[in-house]
């Protein structure tokens, strides 16, 4: 018989929280485009990841 296994992210007290995520992949991505320059599915990443943060802060109330 297998353990059940939880569906539900482990949430680690060491881990950063989500907004520090989403800034350090935010700033890769512009330092990546700073290196090669402009390309479009670069750029679509980069607008989905801010629009992701936008949602984020919304259905948080800003509490992140």
């Amino acid at each position: 018989m297998q353990p059940s296994s939880n569906t539900e992210p482990r949430r680690d007290a060491e881990q950063p929280p989500v907004l520090e995520h989403v800034a350090e992949a935010h700033h890769l991505l512009k330092a990546l485009q700073d290196k090669i320059g402009q390309h479009p599915e670069l750029a679509e990443a980069i607008t989905k990841l801010e629009v992701a943060l936008s949602i984020l802060t919304v259905k948080t109330a800003g509490m992140l």
